[in-house]
């Protein structure tokens, strides 16, 4: 184990006193949340070097980076759609830094590039992905990002002419798009991050080849940083969703014809659940939760002067609806029922005429459906197998392989055992055990543990780097399907939410005490590590049991809980965790928020912090107090890391060199905390 001879850098504190709701609240670290400022700049520089002088002194380190090369520098495809007979993906070959924008004529033709993003000579870090096609498959909305941005600047490809437009929607947020019947213009909904009026929600109509100055505003929703305007459409007609986040999120949706889109009618008002709608060839589909906690789907008929009259087509079940997609005449609906998919298939009338197969331990996600409406595409994967993009005739029900990443891995050896333990509560949880099969069968071992726990989100078999390098190496992973997801329908997700956040955590430290108690781990051999609310999870862990883990890796997490909501967009998620300027969420964020949980003087284990500059889901400030935070806290010698990078945020798209680094640079951590030989 390398040792670091130096002390972390030292971060002034310079505390900040608040009265919230009768209890005086101090934050030690709020110069932290300044970007840029020198105090701030020159920390994270020294973070830097200190996280540098360990993770490139960790033995083994040059041949763990060779391994995951071996795992990443592959031959990647994604983002298939199809317009006529022509499909359109992007694929990545294996040294690539980024991915390029191809297209094939015919499911068998030839890979003809249309988007090179090197050719621009704007550095490793930009990146492209299709988004959408025009129904003629001429023209080709993309996405251009820098880093790991979720903002981006959208661009039209004229594929007869093999190039891109001047029409260019600046740096922003694209919210909705539909291409014009004509093909000469479109419709759009557009947040540019240098907008004059930041918060004015409108949609325009934009004619191909005029400046962005003229173009018309078709539909206005309002002024209101807490507001949000999608638009969709179909062949004839435009739909305008208004969301309204407050302590509720509310829901409007109009609809119109393309050449009347001033004049669009209200078809829902001031809805309070869950509604999601999706115009067809003339009607109006949607996926709702109003009387229906699992989500249902329904028909709805527009009545002159009255309520649309709504039509159930398929009635809610016991699980909850997953993903649903229509493609010709056919809906299909994807459920989870506790962690196994069942994909149904049913015509506009609601009758299940079918089924989709989905093997033991699969992951299947919907993943686009042709303008035609004659295929739908497929992503399927599992713990031991890497996504593999299908297409599924519509028509014929026929499942055919469009690509598969071919990543050299035997596991044969491999196997997946399913668990079930007690949480505080007494409810049984179910969780997933992987490993090689001496490993499942007998004696304690080196575990990594994840979950996620919040937003409805199921945790299903998927393939990760992360996890089959470990358990190439002996480790056990444990995946426990805690509460805050819908494995179990709307309540598994209703019983971690707001203030039963609790709940969540609770469930995720019994899967580590029962993975003690039942001798196949320690406290010494056992790490947790996730993302985002994943990375508060794990950060709400560590604080509320740091004797339980000997590593954490925490990566673009959000963990002052008391002040998340003030920053980006992250007021949207209101709903899920409650804000603190309601008293009745204080009480509860202010007892499990990271942060705040955070004591000095406790042994806390080894933990690396992920994040970046590009992060404006959770933005990076929280990684950037935490780290500081700890590192003054901590009184055992294992080490508190900040891995930071100017380029990292919420979306998966920085170049190959820097992902395979930063995933050595995990992998040679817990390797090295966990004792783990490479």
């Amino acid at each position: 184990m390398p040792a670091l001879t130096l002390p972390p850098p030292h971060a002034p504190i310079e505390p900040v006193t608040e009265i919230l709701h009768g209890v005086a609240v101090t934050d030690p670290y709020r110069w932290l949340e300044d970007r840029n400022s020198l105090c701030t700049c020159e920390w994270i520089e020294q973070q830097t070097r200190y996280a540098r002088a360990y993770l490139d002194n960790v033995p083994g380190r040059e041949r763990i980076r060779k391994r995951i090369r071996e795992f990443l520098a592959v031959e990647s495809y994604d983002s298939l759609q199809k317009a006529g007979n022509r499909y359109f993906f992007r694929k990545r070959l294996p040294d690539e830094e980024q991915p390029s924008i191809y297209m094939r004529e015919g499911a068998t033709g030839e890979d003809q590039l249309l988007v090179d993003p090197t050719a621009w000579g704007t550095g490793k870090h930009t990146a492209v992905k299709p988004l959408r096609v025009s129904p003629d498959g001429r023209l080709l909305l993309y996405e251009i990002k820098q880093g790991g941005e979720r903002t981006g600047r959208f661009a039209l490809f004229d594929v007869a002419a093999r190039q891109t437009l001047p029409d260019v929607l600046p740096r922003g947020y694209l919210r909705g798009f539909a291409f014009a019947p004509d093909g000469r213009s479109y419709y759009y909904v557009h947040e540019a991050l240098d907008a004059e009026r930041p918060f004015y929600r409108a949609a325009y109509h934009h004619t191909l080849g005029k400046p962005f100055s003229e173009d018309r505003e078709i539909f206005c929703a309002g002024n209101d940083p807490k507001l949000r305007l999608g638009l969709l459409g179909d062949e004839t007609r435009i739909g305008f969703l208004v969301c309204r986040f407050a302590e509720k999120t509310r829901t409007d949706f109009h609809v119109g014809t393309f050449e009347a889109c001033r004049t669009a009618e209200p078809i829902v008002t001031d809805a309070d659940y869950v509604f999601g709608p999706l115009l067809v060839s003339g009607r109006i589909f949607a996926i709702t939760g109003r009387a229906a906690p699992n989500l249902r789907i329904v028909e709805l008929r527009p009545r002159e002067n009255q309520e649309a009259l709504w039509i159930e087509v398929i009635p809610e079940r016991d699980a909850r609806i997953h993903q649903w997609i229509v493609a010709g005449n056919r809906i299909f609906v994807s459920y989870i029922r506790g962690t196994v998919f069942d994909i149904s298939v049913f015509d506009f009338a609601g009758h299940e005429v079918g089924k989709l197969s989905v093997r033991n331990g699969e992951t299947i996600r919907f993943a686009g459906v042709s303008s035609q409406n004659d295929e739908i595409f497929l992503e399927a994967e599992s713990f031991t197998e890497p996504i593999s993009i299908f297409r599924h005739s519509a028509i014929t029900g026929q499942r055919v392989l469009w690509a598969r990443k071919s990543i050299r891995l035997d596991c044969a050896g491999w196997d997946c055992a399913e668990a079930s333990y007690p949480s505080r509560d007494g409810t049984p949880i179910p969780m997933f055990l992987v490993g090689r099969s001496d490993v499942l069968a007998r004696g304690s071992h080196p575990t990594i543990m994840t979950s996620y726990g919040g937003h409805g989100v199921s945790m299903t078999p998927q393939f990760s780097v992360f996890v089959a390098f470990l358990v190439e190496r002996g480790c056990l992973f444990a995946l426990p399907n805690i509460r805050g997801g819908s494995e179990f329908g709307v309540a598994w997700h209703e019983a971690a939410k707001r203030h039963n956040r609790q709940t969540a955590y609770d469930d995720f430290l019994s899967a580590a005490e029962w993975l003690i108690e039942t001798e196949r781990t320690t406290p010494e051999s056992l790490a947790i590590f996730g993302g985002s609310n994943s990375g508060l999870l794990v950060g709400a862990a560590m604080t509320q049991r740091p004797q339980l883990f000997r590593a954490v890796v925490c990566m673009v997490p959000m963990l002052d809980m008391l002040r998340y909501h003030l920053f980006d967009n992250a007021h949207v998620w209101r709903e899920e965790f409650g804000t603190a300027e309601d008293p009745d969420d204080f009480a509860v964020l202010v007892n499990y928020s990271p942060y705040h949980r955070v004591q000095d003087g406790i042994a806390y284990p080894a933990t690396m912090i992920v994040s970046g500059d590009a992060d404006r889901n959770c933005n990076p400030l929280h990684a950037r107090k935490m780290a500081a935070r700890l590192q003054a806290a901590n009184a055992s010698e294992h080490p508190i890391l900040l891995d930071y990078s100017p380029f990292r945020g919420h979306s998966p798209v920085l170049p190959l060199s820097e992902r395979i680094e930063a995933l050595t640079d995990r992998m040679a951590f817990l390797c090295d905390q966990l004792g783990v030989p490479v």
